[in-house]
């Protein structure tokens, strides 16, 4: 029979073991509630750029932690082009990283298929982290989509013990899965947004764009009795530009010389990117002589001062113009193969300028 004094240490045992059961309780009700309250987060982003900044400098806050990177696999420079877009390239927000392939990258990637938690080691981190300093343990978080991997969460602590291998990661994958589901429904309704008659580097209107338009001016044309003239401008050149600094530098040429470009013209002008670096502007109501004295100030604009480079270099960019007039006839009625044949001549007055030695304007051949 137990004596009193050994009831009463079972006793205080016991309520220890239930205290520590609440607290632990309590602790577990804390963190699943930290935990909602970033999926919700990430859930109420309202487009990619929100969603970044709170996969990057959200996730940071809300974890208390020195230091997060997120890692997205963009081949096609698709994700780059709608930030872009929105107003915000990729560089422009800290620790993204946009890689073309992820297993040509890091050699982690070959094989996160779930969090990986562990001690930080310069030699296999760096890569994705690439300005951290004093990191003593990391957890990456691998973003799926439909069994593909997108990139990874890189969460990072000067904390050694903070994320170990010996670490639960339920928390941590289930995260994942809502930033996964958050990058992909993000990205396709930004397409969505822009992909209609929008083209989403330049932010100028696009083929598909152009050819609704020059039906419709070319049935004004047929009405009013007058023509549109067509420029189709090439940038000589632009494979050097990507082969020599990347495809970063040769966005950022679209970029500008789409701006230089809608410096020239004229509101009732229609100017479209026609696809790759050829650029496309109809001319309603205007003389070939008038459309040429334009080319040549949309030239000159973009061949007399370099263009800056996202590393700081500069380069000299040149275009080459070609210029086709059409004046429809009031009982023309297949505009479509009018438009069609528009486009194509003035493309062969464009590869005309190309032939002459680049760097000019060419009218069509009468």
């Amino acid at each position: 029979m137990l004596t009193i004094k050994e009831l009463e240490t079972q006793i205080a045992d016991a309520h220890r073991r239930r205290d520590a059961l609440i607290e632990e309780v309590a602790s577990n009700a804390e963190k699943l509630q930290r935990s909602q309250q970033r999926e919700l987060s990430l859930l109420q982003a309202e487009d990619l750029n929100a969603l970044l900044h709170v996969m990057v400098d959200g996730l940071r806050e809300s974890y208390g932690l020195e230091y997060v990177s997120v890692v997205l696999c963009d081949p096609d420079h698709d994700i780059r082009h709608l930030l872009i877009a929105n107003g915000t390239p990729a560089e422009r927000i800290t620790n993204l990283l946009m890689v073309e392939s992820l297993a040509g990258y890091a050699p982690q990637y070959v094989a996160l298929h779930q969090p990986w938690l562990g001690s930080f080691a310069a030699c296999d981190h760096q890569l994705v982290c690439p300005n951290a300093s004093g990191i003593k343990s990391i957890a990456m978080i691998p973003l799926k989509h439909r069994g593909k991997l997108l990139g990874s969460i890189n969460l990072c602590s000067t904390d050694a013990s903070r994320f170990t291998r010996d670490h639960a990661s339920d928390f941590l994958a289930h995260l994942g899965v809502i930033a996964s589901f958050c990058v992909e429904n993000t990205v396709n309704r930004a397409r969505l947004l822009r992909s209609g008659f929008t083209d989403m580097l330049t932010g100028w209107n696009n083929r598909r764009y152009l050819m609704v338009r020059l039906g419709e001016e070319l049935a004004r044309a047929r009405r009013d009795r007058t023509g549109i003239v067509c420029l189709m401008l090439d940038i000589d050149h632009f494979k050097r530009v990507n082969d020599t600094w990347g495809h970063a530098a040769g966005d950022a040429v679209l970029r500008e010389l789409a701006l230089r470009i809608e410096s020239q013209v004229r509101a009732s002008d229609v100017a479209a990117r026609f696809g790759g670096e050829e650029f496309v502007v109809l001319l309603p109501n205007t003389e070939v002589s008038s459309a040429k004295l334009l080319a040549e100030r949309i030239r000159a604009a973009i061949s007399k001062t370099p263009f800056e480079l996202p590393n700081g270099e500069s380069v000299t960019v040149t275009v080459s113009i070609g210029i086709a007039e059409v004046r429809p006839r009031p009982d023309d009625r297949d505009l479509k193969t009018i438009g069609d044949a528009l486009i194509a001549r003035a493309d062969v007055a464009l590869y005309a300028a190309k032939s002459a030695g680049r760097d000019r304007v060419m009218v069509e051949a009468a």
